[in-house]
């Protein structure tokens, strides 16, 4: 097994160990794992990324329902355009982009290029929102309210993101839900476990019906992960998961920045 190879199933672990951590940002490090790592292609990285997010999330999920924390009619009103947007732009629009979408005098941006510089600017608006210090989060104890049209757009902007990017889009997901459902942060988190699980899960459907899955491969990536997920709720009860959230904002931060200087640079820039 080369380094690259070792170093790209101890990244799985990692995912894993920070969803169980911080309850969220892991599944920004799936694709460059696989991309970098594990040197897969970004359509079918982004695809696998779909799948292990889904299957991390669903387990983060069932946690928490076993606690109540999970608000279900918020959660249905969400997935529903969600996932119907993540299937769609899967099954059809990534399959329909061209494999050169532009092409000015040297430069060509490829479809492939196209997704990674996309990732990298979602890292970036990922690791802000880790960054920065959110004040007044948890100050919503009342009763839940629903703004239902703001949380139908939410939720097909999200499906679509979650779609070329094949990250679960908490960052997205979780503001939505206290701003406009009007939920508790605990119950926002939990929540959008479920909501990405379903998206995710429903985006890698569309991919079936076009990629050859490598099933051994994607079910070792995703067991793994799922691993570090228990070890990394375990090590919750001794880390504080705020104080981490933000340090591993900035690394999502550097890592953004340095895909999009990659990319960059084997292009010649």
């Amino acid at each position: 097994m080369e380094i690259y190879e070792m170093l790209g199933y101890a990244g799985a672990l990692i995912i894993g160990l920070v969803l169980g951590l911080i309850g969220g940002g892991g599944s920004i490090l799936t694709v460059p794992i696989l991309v970098y790592a594990l040197s897969l292609n970004p359509i079918f990285a982004t695809a696998y990324s779909l799948f292990v997010v889904g299957i991390t999330s669903l387990i983060g999920a069932i946690k928490n329902m076993s606690k109540g924390l999970v608000d279900f009619k918020t959660a249905i009103i969400f997935a529903i355009p969600a996932f119907i947007a993540v299937y769609l732009t899967r099954a059809f629009l990534i399959p329909a982009l061209p494999d050169k979408l532009l092409e000015i005098n040297n430069f060509t941006l490829t479809k492939n290029l196209a997704i990674m510089l996309f990732f990298a600017l979602i890292m970036l608006l990922a690791s802000f929102s880790m960054i920065r210090n959110k004040k007044g989060e948890n100050d919503n104890n009342g009763p839940v309210s629903y703004n239902y049209p703001l949380i139908v757009v939410e939720g097909i902007v999200v499906g679509a993101i979650t779609g070329i990017v094949g990250a679960g889009g908490g960052f997205l997901i979780i503001p939505a839900l206290v701003l406009f459902a009007k939920l508790p942060m605990k119950k926002a988190v939990a929540t959008s476990l479920l909501i990405i699980a379903i998206k995710s899960l429903t985006g890698f459907l569309g991919d079936v019906q076009n990629l050859d899955i490598n099933w051994p491969f994607l079910l070792t990536f995703s067991g793994l992960s799922i691993v570090g997920i228990f070890i990394g709720i375990w090590l919750n009860k001794f880390i504080d998961g705020k104080k981490l959230k933000k340090v591993f904002g900035w690394f999502v931060l550097l890592m953004g920045i340095y895909i999009i200087y990659k990319e960059l640079a084997a292009q010649g820039f």
